[in-house]
C-alpha cells in the first residue's frame, strides 16, 4: 500500500469521523488509528515482513476535498513534491506577501526536490490573495501554494 493510499484512508476516516479502520489487501493489513490529539498511528503487517508501526501528524495529510471557490481567485499549484520555501535563504526577505502583485513569470518561491533548488514562476499576473503553505514545509504535486486575485 502506498502513501496516496493511506493518506486517502486517512481522510476518509477524518470524513466520517472513524477513529480506527482496519483493511487488508493482497496480504497486506494496515490499521490506523487517530488519537484524540489528531495524530494518527499507521500499523503496517506484510506476509514475510516485520510489523511496522508509523505516527502521522495531522498537518501531513493533504485533504482530498474539494475547496470551495472563492470569487475569481485562481491557484498557483506546485509542479512537483518537495520542500516548499517563501525565500532564497533564511536570512532573506519572501519572494511574495499577501498583496504583492506578481508578474507572468515572476518567482514566487522555490521548491527543493532531490537536492536542487527549483525556482517557481508565477503563470498569472495578479495580487496574492493568500499564501497556503508554511515555510520549509512538505508539499505534494498539485498542492495549491497561493491564490492569486487575477488583474
Amino acid at each position: 500500500m502506498n502513501l496516496k493510499e493511506i493518506k486517502e484512508l486517512i481522510n476518509l476516516m477524518n470524513e466520517n469521523n472513524l477513529s480506527e479502520l482496519e483493511v487488508e489487501r493482497e496480504g497486506t493489513k494496515i490499521r490506523l488509528r487517530k488519537s484524540p490529539s489528531g495524530q494518527f498511528e499507521a500499523m503496517t503487517e506484510e506476509p514475510g515482513s516485520q510489523r511496522v508501526i508509523q505516527t502521522i501528524r495531522q498537518d501531513q495529510v493533504v485533504s482530498t476535498k474539494k475547496e470551495s471557490p472563492k470569487s475569481n481567485l485562481i491557484a498557483i499549484k506546485a509542479p512537483m513534491v518537495g520542500t516548499f520555501y517563501r525565500s532564497s535563504s533564511p536570512d532573506t526577505k519572501p519572494y511574495v506577501e499577501i498583496g504583492t502583485v506578481v508578474e507572468i513569470g515572476q518567482t514566487v518561491c522555490i521548491i527543493e526536490a532531490m537536492k536542487l533548488m527549483n525556482e517557481i514562476k508565477s503563470e498569472v499576473k495578479g495580487k496574492v490573495a493568500e499564501v497556503l503553505v508554511e515555510n520549509a514545509n512538505s508539499i505534494e504535486y498539485g498542492q495549491t501554494l497561493f491564490m492569486v486575485e487575477p488583474l
